[in-house]
């Protein structure tokens, strides 16, 4: 039969080693940052129930979780704090012996070389659950910003490496520069959740972190998820205001803004892997409907590839594990 002419592309496939020879995208466990919840009192390790696997860990039990941590190559943890107490300004996000304050400061004592990422918002810290002062319904933006700079600083203070601003307010990355270079930090860098979505996905973080709004909804304030070119108009705030690293959250439903944003910013790129697209894949593998490892593995690569530079996740000790 006559040669027909065409691309033999299978020539690279043929083997596990030629594969992995031109693989193009490679995940490490330096690419991953792990999620902590951290909870007053004792002797705590409380499973949260949308989320099997994931753990409030009090400050005492954060030794082993730390050298585990560690010890699987994991070079960054982002800290969650759940206080007992809650009042209408979120004042335990920014008293200097909060709860993440704590924790930051025993983390840095026992593994001084951990980057600890301090999430700064006031939601889980609010009587009302939402994310800055709330007058007449409404989240206030400007009297917010004054609260956010304050709890940065006292996170800063406590030995924070990376302080990351949650909550979407309008100029809350220029106000908490601001505050971050009077008070003396100013190699401090700002991982800004620059494009935060108002998503169903959020779900069981809710629960992990006791951070449900008591009222209403966060849409305001959090991008409608119908929105592509607004998550380049907040991006490009964000940057021309003072932030070093770019946050997309989510992550699997958002492969495309993590892709615009990648071409568009030049600074390291961070995708939020949130706590739903967690909770579905481990029901699943629980139900025996899926290779939770392929699928994990799958996921994080295809996160990587759309452009992430890193991957906050609650599967990041499950996935060093099956790196090694």
């Amino acid at each position: 039969m006559d040669q027909i002419l065409f691309k033999r592309h299978r020539r690279l496939r043929k083997s596990a080693a030629l594969r992995e020879m031109v693989r193009e995208t490679h995940l490490h466990p330096e690419d991953l940052i792990y999620p902590l919840f951290i909870v007053e009192g004792e002797n705590t390790r409380n499973e949260i129930s949308s989320m099997p696997g994931t753990f409030q860990i009090s400050l005492d039990l954060l030794k082993d979780e730390i050298e585990e941590i560690a010890r699987l190559g994991i070079k960054a943890v982002i800290l969650f704090g759940v206080p007992d107490e809650k009042d209408d300004c979120g004042t335990g996000a920014y008293i200097d012996d909060g709860i993440v304050q704590k924790a930051t400061r025993v983390i840095k004592e026992l593994a001084p070389e951990m980057l600890v990422i301090a999430d700064t918002c006031l939601c889980e810290y609010t009587d009302h659950g939402h994310c800055g002062v709330v007058e007449e319904g409404y989240v206030q933006n400007d009297q917010s910003l004054e609260l956010l700079v304050k709890t940065a600083v006292s996170q800063a203070r406590a030995g924070a490496d990376i302080i990351a601003p949650s909550n979407m307010m309008d100029g809350f990355v220029a106000a908490i520069r601001k505050g971050l270079d009077e008070a003396g930090f100013q190699e401090i860098p700002i991982m800004s959740y620059a494009v935060k979505y108002s998503s169903a996905f959020y779900g069981p973080f809710r629960d992990a972190a006791n951070s449900t709004p008591q009222f209403g909804d966060r849409k305001t304030y959090q991008m409608d998820p119908a929105n592509r070119l607004e998550a380049l108009r907040e991006a490009q705030s964000d940057m021309e205001e003072g932030a070093d690293m770019l946050i997309v959250k989510p992550a699997l439903s958002y492969l495309d803004i993590i892709r615009d944003v990648k071409n568009d910013f030049n600074a390291p790129l961070v995708a939020y892997n949130v706590s739903g697209e967690y909770s579905l894949i481990k029901a699943a593998a629980l139900n025996g409907w899926i290779d939770e490892k392929a699928i994990v593995m799958e996921m994080l690569t295809s996160i990587k590839r759309a452009g992430a530079d890193m991957i906050i996740t609650y599967f990041a000790k499950d996935a060093a594990k099956w790196m090694d």
